[in-house]
């Protein structure tokens, strides 16, 4: 991607950071698991449970942008950081970073993408968890992306999920890549 193509940030702060992300990240993903910079201060980005990307109160709108920032978005110690090689900067998020938007079963198991375009298969180190609402017992579903990033199921790929599950006793049980994942009990 040209520089003239590059999506303009929202402010000159972001600006400086999807360009440095940009130079250093090359061909293929940002090694952002090798970045570990000084931390430089908060900016005003937030992700919403519903995956929306926010700056400064405002949609990031550009997919391009949001594309780019969740590939250099990093968790440490239970907090969410965007890097470069020489900048990190805290970010808030909601729930989880991404949203599982689709389920597809083929030979292997099952495949989800994200709204961010990651696609990953269901297995040891793509796990499925589903925790439930303490007060309410409505289920969150989740699934492993990588390095310590977790997707949120939405719900219609949730439901995909359990029309795909078999029932084992009381439990809802799918195979994917060599493993079971309980999404939880029947009735």
């Amino acid at each position: 991607m040209s520089e003239e193509t590059m999506p303009k940030a929202e402010s000159p702060e972001t600006a400086a950071l999807a360009a440095q992300a940009k130079s250093a990240s090359g061909k293929g993903p940002p090694p952002v698991h090798l970045w570990n910079p000084p931390f430089s201060r908060d900016l005003d980005i937030r992700i919403a449970r519903d995956g929306t990307w926010w700056h400064e109160g405002t949609v990031i709108k550009r997919e391009a942008l949001v594309r780019l920032f969740a590939s250099i978005l990093k968790l440490e110690d239970g907090k969410y950081f965007l890097v470069t090689p020489v900048e990190k900067v805290g970010i808030t998020v909601d729930d989880a970073p991404f949203v599982a938007i689709d389920a597809d079963p083929d030979e292997a198991g099952i495949r989800f993408t994200t709204n961010v375009g990651d696609t990953v298969l269901a297995d040891k180190d793509h796990a499925i968890r589903v925790e439930l609402h303490p007060e309410t017992g409505e289920p969150s579903p989740y699934i492993h992306i990588r390095r310590g990033l977790e997707a949120l199921i939405d719900r219609k790929t949730f439901y995909r999920l359990v029309d795909m599950a078999r029932v084992e006793g009381d439990r809802m049980i799918v195979h994917s890549g060599g493993e079971d994942f309980e999404l939880g009990s029947v009735g």
